[in-house]
C-alpha cells in the first residue's frame, strides 16, 4: 500500500481528515484526459510519486497545460525533463503571469531539469550520492541529482572522479562507504561503476552516458561495460538515463 494512503487513513484515525473527505480523496478521477495528454492524477497515491513530465517532443503549451491542470488537482511539485530553454522561458512566463507564479518555477539549463515548486526536504532514510567519471557527465549527472532531490533525498555530489585519475575517487572514501545508494555515472568505458560497487556495501546504479570517441558508440561501450560488471550489487540503466537512475535511488532510500 503507498505511503499516501497510509497518510490518509492515519489522518483520518487521528481526525485530522474527515471520512466523507477521505473518500472523495480516494474517489477523484484517476485521469484528466486534456485531449493531447491524459494526466495521471491518482500516481503520487499509486505509486508514492506523482507524475514526471518528459518534456522532448513536447510543446511549450502543452507542458504548461499539463502543469496547471497537475497545480489544480493539487500537486505541490512536477518535475520536468529534458526541457528546452524555450520551453522554460515560455512557463516561467506564463506562470508569473497568472496564479502559478506565487509557486515558483525553477530551471536547470545544464540538467535540462524544470522545478516547479521547489525541493522539499529529505525524508529519505539516508544519503543518496551521484557519481561521475569526469566532467562531462554533469548534465546526466544532475538530472539524476535533481531528480533524488525533488523526491525528497539528500544527495552528496562527487564530480570529475574517474578512474583515469583514480587517487580523486579515493579521498572520498568516507561519503561513499555511508551512503545508503550511490549512483555512478561515466562514459568512455564506463569503469567508474565498477570501482565504487567494489569498495561499498550499498546498492550502485549506474549510468552510462554517451560521452566518448567513436568507438564508444554513442554510450553502447560504457553500457556493456557496466552491464558486464564483476562487482556485485550494480545494476544498469539506459544510456544518459539520469532521471531513471535518480527516482530508483529514491525508491531504495525510502525503503
Amino acid at each position: 500500500m503507498s505511503t499516501e494512503i497510509k497518510q490518509l487513513l492515519q489522518d483520518v484515525r487521528s481526525g485530522k481528515v474527515s471520512v466523507d473527505d477521505a473518500l472523495l480523496e480516494i474517489k477523484k478521477k484517476p485521469f484528466e484526459d486534456i485531449g493531447f495528454a491524459k494526466v495521471d492524477l491518482h500516481r503520487k497515491v499509486r505509486q508514492g510519486a506523482a507524475e514526471v513530465i518528459y518534456g522532448a517532443g513536447k510543446t511549450p503549451e502543452q507542458i504548461l497545460g499539463i502543469v496547471r491542470k497537475m497545480l489544480e488537482a493539487g500537486q505541490k511539485r512536477i518535475l520536468i525533463t529534458r526541457m528546452t530553454q524555450g520551453a522554460a522561458d515560455f512557463l516561467s512566463d506564463k506562470m508569473a503571469d497568472s496564479a502559478d507564479g506565487k509557486i515558483g518555477f525553477e530551471y536547470s539549463q545544464n540538467s535540462r531539469v524544470g522545478l516547479v515548486g521547489g525541493i522539499p526536504s529529505p525524508t529519505g532514510c539516508g544519503t543518496v550520492v551521484v557519481a561521475t567519471g569526469g566532467t562531462s557527465d554533469i548534465p546526466v549527472a544532475e538530472e539524476a541529482a535533481l531528480t533524488a532531490e525533488i523526491l525528497g533525498n539528500r544527495v552528496t555530489r562527487l564530480y570529475d572522479v574517474g578512474v583515469a585519475g583514480l587517487h580523486r575517487l579515493l579521498t572520498h572514501l568516507d561519503e561513499l562507504m555511508s551512503a545508503r545508494v550511490i549512483i555512478a555515472i561515466a562514459g568512455m568505458e564506463g569503469a567508474l561503476a565498477s570501482v565504487i560497487g567494489g569498495l561499498v556495501d550499498c546498492p550502485v546504479i549506474a549510468v552510462p552516458t554517451s560521452v566518448g570517441y567513436g568507438a564508444s558508440f554513442g554510450g553502447v561501450s560504457a553500457l556493456l561495460s557496466m552491464l558486464n560488471s564483476c562487482a556485485s550489487g550494480v545494476s544498469v540503466v539506459n544510456i544518459d538515463n539520469g532521471f531513471g537512475a535518480g527516482y530508483l535511488a529514491s525508491m531504495i532510500n525510502h525503503i
